[in-house]
């Protein structure tokens, strides 16, 4: 049978992520503030869209500014035309370019300090993959937090991503692995103990580095309590190494996400609103965190009587901006039929606190507002809800849950507060270590592995079992 090659016609149906799709996908998963720079960005392109700052907002330069909301039919349409005429001009033939003293701001100039996402993304972006193992790499990257540790389960990011877990997990997993590979060293960990794991190719010699990856898989509770004689007991190993070990750990940098990006306060503003009105819960937007986007229907009208040749460019224009407006709309009635199908069924926790959370998956909230479970994800991306009991991300609310012997479930959260209370309450002169709290929590139905305790006592950053005793005998010795 001799080769050839031939030309065929097929018909297929595929799903096209169009370029106004992503602007709606990118737009929805903003915070607030870059959300309202975005929009600002926008405008400033565009000559029929129009952004009101809501009154008491706050300016890019940190002022407080007065609402500018006004109505179109306030526009004198001399005013309108003159804009109007100023936009469809010639364009000038030469270019001015300004001289040092007329520069108006010299620290636009100073370049931005990269963050950590943006230094991931950019290593990942030379690397020789296909466009699906960049796209799972990038994901994983999006996933990290500002210390560059990975918080949620690959699970997650897969139902994110709208994919079926059970079939990307060797997929995502490969992705990790690239991403635990690029500088800083330790990012993507998903522990402090892999954290340093993955730093310890820096540690030479080689025993010494051998020696520091037996203590951090194995003793690192009394690495952080400083018991160099019980984990040279426990290894068998001459005290001398693993002071030697211990000092090559002390080294590595258990947050490497914080050698990029910002180091200043995070400044937080609450997408939306909850309070107690007449015994039920009500959920609104904050509207002074998010700006007003109009369409400018002056040039709008004035674009249909000019019939000149700069006009055609203006209709893009125009279309651009009404479905910028449309997409506005659409983002803030996302944000607000999935905040209010968070609190319809975390009521408890508003009453009484972190012990009474739910469970709650992304699908659940997904089939209750009618959207895919992507896209839910996107919206609790980076926003957050003003509530008597303080202000959450959206995505506090969600969990697995951990099943109780009795039946039924409970949130990790609700562990988490069993946990922080039971070491409240503990007698001063016997702290309980991982493995009590991990006995009492089973006589009250919860079954939790000991290195889960350890995970959520380090998570409400209480300190370990030895510290607390050390505390308590100091106090003792003072009293």
């Amino acid at each position: 049978m001799n080769p050839s090659i031939a030309l065929q016609a097929r018909q297929a149906q595929t799903l096209i992520f169009s370029p106004r799709l992503q602007q709606a996908v990118r737009l929805l998963q903003l915070s607030s503030q870059d959300y309202a720079q975005a929009l600002r960005e926008a405008a400033e392109l565009n000559p029929f869209l129009e952004v009101d700052e809501p009154a008491g907002a706050v300016a890019p330069d940190g002022t407080a500014q007065p609402s500018t909301a006004r109505v179109d039919a306030d526009v004198e349409p001399a005013e309108a035309g003159g804009a109007f005429e100023r936009i469809t001009a010639a364009p000038p033939t030469g270019t001015r370019h300004l001289s040092h003293d007329e520069s108006a701001d010299l620290m636009k100039r100073v370049a931005l300090p990269a963050s950590l996402s943006a230094h991931l993304r950019a290593q990942v972006g030379v690397l020789r993959l296909t466009e699906r193992e960049a796209a799972l790499a990038q994901a994983v990257v999006e996933a990290l937090d500002d210390d560059g540790y990975l918080r949620i389960s690959l699970d997650d990011i897969a139902l994110a991503l709208g994919e079926d877990p059970d079939d990307m997990r060797d997929e995502l997993r490969t992705a990790l692995r690239r991403v635990q590979a690029l500088d800083p060293a330790g990012v993507g960990a998903r522990s402090v103990s892999e954290c340093l794991c993955l730093q310890l190719d820096a540690i030479s010699p080689a025993s010494v580095r051998a020696l520091a990856q037996r203590i951090l898989e194995t003793h690192i509770e009394l690495l952080a309590a400083q018991d160099l004689r019980a984990i040279a007991h426990a290894l068998g190993t001459p005290l001398a190494a693993v002071q030697c070990a211990a000092y090559a750990i002390r080294r590595l940098n258990p947050r490497p996400g914080w050698c990029h990006g910002e180091t200043g306060a995070r400044i937080v503003v609450a997408d939306v609103m909850v309070k107690k009105v007449r015994g039920s819960w009500r959920t609104s937007l904050n509207a002074h965190a998010l700006p007003r986007v109009r369409l400018n229907t002056a040039c709008a009208n004035l674009l249909d009587t000019r019939r000149n040749a700069c006009v055609g460019p203006l209709k893009t224009y125009l279309e651009q901006a009404r479905w910028m407006v449309e997409t506005v709309a659409q983002r803030t009635s996302t944000i607000l039929e999935v905040a209010r199908a968070i609190v319809a069924r975390q009521q408890m926790f508003l009453e009484h606190g972190p012990l009474a959370m739910k469970p709650l998956g992304l699908k659940e909230i997904a089939d209750a507002v009618g959207v895919h479970a992507s896209t839910v994800s996107r919206t609790v991306h980076n926003k957050y809800i003003a509530t008597p009991a303080g202000v959450f991300e959206l995505q506090y609310f969600f969990s697995r849950g951990l099943q109780h012997s009795a039946g039924g479930a409970s949130a990790p959260v609700a562990v988490q507060q069993l946990i922080r209370e039971l070491i409240a309450v503990e007698p001063p002169g016997a702290p309980l270590s991982d493995a009590a709290l991990a006995r009492q929590l089973a006589q009250q139905g919860f079954r939790i592995a000991r290195r889960t305790i350890t995970k959520y006592r380090q998570t409400l950053d209480i300190d370990p079992v030895e510290r607390r005793r050390a505390r308590s005998a100091r106090l003792a010795a003072a009293a």
